[in-house]
């Protein structure tokens, strides 16, 4: 049985990074408002809230998205060359590399330098005044404050644009951390398939696997072994005798892949801090001493592996493939790059006017000098307000990333496409970019 076409193929990921993106955009609004969930409880005496039991806590958690990312970075990018390899038409394999590595950068980065931009403008013109007094210390902490100057202004705008790529520091919008981290996993997947594109597939296989050891081994728990795992499952899902085995043990592959998902919903569950305050968690972390290696930070390590074990069972479990696949599922999916750039802005904007907006400082009294304290910081809305203003609040966020989708994205493509008719060679033919590069 010969496996489905790669195109085909990599419908599901489409999905499964859209259902990651609305966890992070949930994972940032559960830090500003209710920031007791990122412990496994209350205290180290009190019981857990429902968000807080292993499972739920994924409804809240962002760290196994960004694993996700790196890991569908390194399944999409592989399987249009793996194919050819495969094929035996390894010159196309790596020219379509060579296309797809040079338009990365400008796919990734120009979107990327537009949102910096525009919070950069929202920043200068006053728009995060409002969260820099809210009660939410991720609200005030990852608010910019406007330059004092013109020409410091677009300093600031320059430097910042700068060292997001350089060091991951991006004043005005502190997510962007992340995009130097993802683009060099995509280079460092795009550089193995060049130097493997040759090598037969279980010799590849086999060399992949050594390459998950190595990043494992070197505590690369951020996009390093989740790339590498990500290039694996491509590889896997495109050689037909595992496809076959597959077909011939259909009932112990939907059973070994639901325990793989369950399995990696669990260890995506391990809390940022205060593990030891529950005991699942606290053996996770006395299990995390013996399996990762000396010095790594565990709230990395277990979403990357849990991602990693998620992903795998997914792989093999048709009906998971299949809810992933839903119209519906893949739609966000398509909107994941806009809604991973402007949430964060939109958050501390938006949404920060409409559940504090309206609320007063209160009075903090006089010191022991009888000098006027300042006020305090101004408290969140009514709960019934909350209630309705999030909800409404995805609705809108999506709106717009559908209009950057259709317009700002489009835009960023057309010049990395004028570009790239620019300096490259006139042999150097058009060829369909890979899905999601």
């Amino acid at each position: 049985m010969p496996p489905p076409p790669a195109t085909q193929k990599a419908v599901w990921v489409v999905g499964l990074r859209g259902i990651a993106s609305v966890l992070v955009v949930t994972a940032h609004i559960c830090r500003s408002l209710f920031p007791h969930l990122v412990t496994p409880a209350m205290s180290d005496k009190l019981p857990p809230t429902l968000l807080q039991l292993p499972f739920f806590r994924c409804l809240v958690m962002g760290r196994a998205s960004v694993a996700i990312f790196a890991l569908v970075t390194g399944y999409v990018n592989s399987l249009s060359p793996l194919t050819k390899s495969r094929a035996g038409n390894a010159d196309a394999a790596l020219s379509g590399l060579a296309k797809s590595a040079f338009r990365r950068f400008g796919r990734f980065m120009i979107p990327a330098i537009v949102a910096t931009v525009i919070s950069w403008l929202a920043c200068q013109f006053g728009a995060y005044n409002i969260a820099h007094a809210a009660d939410s210390a991720w609200i005030r902490d990852t608010s910019p404050t406007p330059s004092t100057s013109f020409a410091g202004a677009f300093y600031d705008l320059f430097k910042n644009l700068g060292t997001t790529w350089i060091d991951g520091y991006n004043t005005y919008d502190r997510i962007q951390w992340t995009l130097t981290y993802l683009l060099k996993g995509s280079m460092m997947a795009y550089l193995s398939l060049v130097a493997l594109v040759y090598v037969k597939p279980r010799w590849r296989m086999l060399i992949l696997a050594g390459m998950f050891c190595f990043k494992w081994k070197s505590g690369d728990a951020l996009v390093g072994f989740n790339v590498f795992c990500g290039m694996i499952l491509a590889e896997v899902s495109l050689d037909p005798d595992v496809a076959n085995l597959t077909a011939a043990h259909s009932y112990i592959s939907a059973v070994s892949s639901a325990s793989l998902i369950v399995m990696g919903l669990y260890f995506c569950s391990y809390p940022e801090e205060h593990p030891e305050w529950s005991r699942w968690s606290n053996n996770l972390l006395e299990l995390g001493h013996w399996m990762f290696p000396g010095g790594s930070e565990y709230a990395r390590f277990y979403p990357g592996m849990g991602a990693d074990l998620l992903a795998t069972g997914i792989v093999f479990n048709t009906t998971a493939k299949r809810i992933l696949s839903h119209r519906f599922v893949c739609s966000m999916g398509k909107l994941s790059w806009a809604v991973y750039l402007l949430h964060a802005p939109l958050i501390r904007t938006v949404l920060t006017w409409v559940l504090f907006g309206a609320s007063v400082r209160p009075a903090q009294g006089k010191d022991e000098s009888g000098h006027e304290l300042p006020p305090g910081w101004l408290p969140l809305a009514k709960p019934w307000v909350v209630m309705f203003a999030i909800p409404l609040f995805y609705v809108f966020l999506y709106r717009v990333a559908g209009l950057w989708h259709q317009y700002v994205e489009s835009w960023c493509d057309n010049v990395t496409q004028q570009f790239e008719d620019l300096v490259f060679r006139d042999d150097a033919k058009a060829e369909k970019p890979l899905l999601l590069s």
